[in-house]
């Protein structure tokens, strides 16, 4: 008997709308380099700044502050790394404030880029969040002094899928005269979001979260914030970022977002209500478990759970023997042995940290596969459980 199929980890990435499938493969014909004059090149450059109208018009922006990046982590990393061109005078007018604010849950990429630019004398601030992810406006307050440049604070946390106040951490870092940028790969095609109202300088976005393809992503510049290319050694972009622009990822991307455009609004209430069913069915099925994240203010398809006693890696490997995929944390640190830092960030302790799992829903996802993992997992946490040295009872022992 073929064992069922259930992909829960649309966090990590989704798969291709077919519409979007189908509109690359139309466009696999084109080849030309879209900074080329003739007429294949001009057919690219075409399709190119089409894209660029369609990802500016679904944040309320303008053509022009649209920047194709090879990923969020580019994207991510260009806005932070301005901060070692400001400090060598490599913005025009830029007042070279050497300190950057941002949060201890957000994505590595934000993380790992600010502790390597603090190694190289910018100063970065680290703001707490609560039981439930949020930061504290008090201690952003605090920490907002005259050496702040920039703010970095994403959207919606990738592991527990808590959504920031984006529109007032914007006004307080402008009120103290500090750019303010927002990782929104998470929240792009789950929420709407129009720069303007928000208020942000700079925001990331990715392809492969919202049914497009891997490897290309945007970043919006707000028209006169100072900038300084990550990568250089061409004029693409407008001078913002070096390398041939992939025109088929790019028209993906597009795509994808006009599909988001459509279909994400009646999406995110059917993604709510299989939430709410997920999270009813898991405690009237299972003992001493805690949900991670704001029980509110969160992104409708994620689900971040705790089962103590219970190994998250184990609970993983068991549900993939029965065709379920889910996740223990972010993607981009499956491969590391320590628990997940938005969790400890939380005040989760290790032990429950590691024995959560990430469940995340998506647009091909129903009811009917959430019963089926209602199904299976009691089983897998009892058994599980039933193994462990360290839960007795119904409690977790911890070792003297």
């Amino acid at each position: 008997m073929e064992t069922r199929r259930v992909y829960l980890d649309h966090n990590a990435t989704t798969p291709l709308h077919p519409e979007v499938k189908k509109e690359m493969i139309e466009a696999m014909e084109m080849f030309g380099n879209p900074s080329s004059m003739h007429g294949f090149g001009r057919e690219a450059r075409a399709n190119v700044e089409h894209a660029r109208k369609v990802a500016a018009d679904f944040i309320g922006a303008h053509e022009d502050e649209i920047v194709f990046v090879g990923s969020g982590s580019e994207a991510n990393n260009t806005v932070l790394s301005l901060f070692a061109c400001a400090s060598n005078l490599c913005v025009p007018g830029f007042k070279a404030r050497r300190t950057i604010v941002t949060t201890k849950i957000e994505h590595p990429c934000v993380l790992e880029t600010s502790e390597c630019l603090a190694q190289k004398g910018t100063t970065v601030r680290f703001l707490d969040v609560d039981q439930y992810g949020r930061i504290d406006l008090d201690q952003l307050r605090e920490y907002l002094t005259d050496d702040v440049g920039l703010v970095s604070v994403m959207t919606a946390n990738n592991e527990i899928g808590t959504i920031q106040d984006i529109v007032e951490i914007a006004k307080m870092a402008h009120d103290n005269s500090s750019l303010m940028h927002t990782d929104a790969v998470q929240a792009i095609g789950k929420m709407r979001m129009d720069v303007s109202e928000l208020g942000v300088d700079f925001l990331t976005m990715s392809a492969h979260k919202i049914y497009g393809p891997k490897g290309v992503g945007a970043l919006y510049v707000r028209r006169g914030t100072p900038y300084c290319p990550f990568i250089r050694g061409g004029h693409q972009e407008k001078g913002r970022r070096a390398g041939t622009e992939n025109t088929l990822g790019i028209i993906g991307l597009a795509k994808a977002i006009e599909m988001r455009d459509a279909e994400m609004d009646d999406e995110a209430k059917r993604l709510a209500g299989m939430k709410d069913a997920l999270k009813n069915g898991i405690e009237a099925s299972i003992d001493d478990v805690v949900f991670n994240g704001h029980p509110t203010l969160s992104i409708p398809n994620t689900v971040n759970v705790s089962f103590p006693g219970a190994e998250g890696e184990s609970i993983l490997l068991y549900l993939d023997l029965q065709g379920i995929a889910v996740s223990t944390g972010s993607a981009c640190a499956s491969g590391s042995l320590d628990p997940s830092h938005v969790l400890l960030a939380t005040g989760t302790n290790p032990e429950r940290a590691h024995g959560s799992i990430r469940i995340s829903m998506g647009r091909e996802t129903t009811m009917d596969e959430i019963g089926y993992v209602l199904d299976v997992l009691p089983g897998i946490i009892k058994r599980i459980r039933g193994m462990s040295t360290a839960y007795i009872g119904g409690e977790h022992v911890t070792a003297k």
